[in-house]
């Protein structure tokens, strides 16, 4: 069976059951629509969808659309994670490196279609740019600071006007391999804590290869977060970097309360995990059942 193209829009609403209600139909069709992750905490909901190109241009559009009628950034507050955009990241991801035109080719159409469409200013990010820019690069500072960015001609938008939407900002979109977006709560006395431990276990400040991390405050659950993509599982095990932060935690005198998966996540990974905790010598995906039998 051919494996379809895959998209994990994040969008800037957590809290409102009538607007997450009115979103999730608008991603519900013609793409499939897995999973849907909505945190009040982060102020955000995260869609999995899978599909053809076409499908996953054409949902998207209509679920950008519905976010930017019913998501004001103006009056959006209180949200833990930062963002820029009421539709605010767009990723196409391959599932296979020879699918990787096809998602490309996906994100430059969604592009044109929003921008010409419903006015938005694009960024592209990941596979769509020379040097790989990442959301982070864009959403320091939020959409006033990218409007200042783009206002002094440090940057200026892949696709659209200059000036950002009024109340929908901007739309980060690019083209990645699959990652797992994986949270683990603690209970500590205030979120320097995780963002001491996000900070010895992210790449850029030296920790594990491929790992972006930030550290949260979720005062709604009376607990801090250490939020992390892993972008590259194969080189550094969910396994691994969980009884890092375990060992940080307990270091500073904070509780593991749990950890947290966001959306979906490739099945190589959950089977390292297990073999790992279950010391299985060579267990890989070959030794699934379910995993063999799509192979063969």
């Amino acid at each position: 069976m051919p494996l379809p193209l895959e998209s994990v829009p994040n969008l800037s609403e957590g809290r409102d059951e009538v607007t997450l209600a009115a979103l999730r139909e608008a991603m519900s069709r013609p793409a499939r629509l897995l999973d849907v992750h909505a945190d009040a905490d982060h102020h955000r909901s995260v869609y999995t969808l899978v599909g053809s190109g076409q499908e996953l241009v054409d949902t998207l559009e209509a679920g950008i659309r519905r976010a930017v009628e019913l998501i004001d950034l103006g009056r959006h507050q209180g949200g833990a994670h930062p963002r820029v955009g009421a539709a605010d990241v767009v990723p196409f991801v391959f599932l296979r490196p020879e699918h990787e035109p096809d998602a490309r080719a996906a994100a430059v159409e969604l592009a044109d279609r929003i921008s010409s469409e419903l006015e938005l200013p694009v960024f592209f990010y990941g596979r769509l740019t020379e040097d790989g820019r990442e959301p982070a690069f864009y959403r320091r500072g939020g959409p006033e600071e990218l409007q200042r960015r783009v206002d002094e001609g440090e940057l200026s938008p892949d696709r659209g006007p200059n000036l950002l939407h009024p109340t929908a900002g901007a739309v980060l979109i690019g083209v990645r391999r699959p990652l797992i977006a994986f949270n683990v709560n603690l209970r500590a006395r205030d979120a320097q804590v995780a963002r001491d431990i996000a900070a010895i276990v992210r790449e850029r400040d030296g920790g594990f290869p491929g790992v972006r991390a930030l550290g949260l405050d979720l005062p709604s659950a009376g607990l801090v977060q250490v939020s992390m993509n892993v972008t590259d599982w194969e080189a550094s095990a969910l396994h691994a970097i969980v009884e890092r932060i375990v060992a940080e935690a307990h270091a500073r005198s904070a509780g593991v309360v749990g950890s947290e998966l966001v959306g979906l996540m490739p099945a190589g990974a959950a089977v390292d995990a297990a073999g790992a905790v279950l010391r299985i010598e060579g267990f890989d995906s070959t030794r699934v059942l379910e995993l063999r039998l799509l192979d063969d």
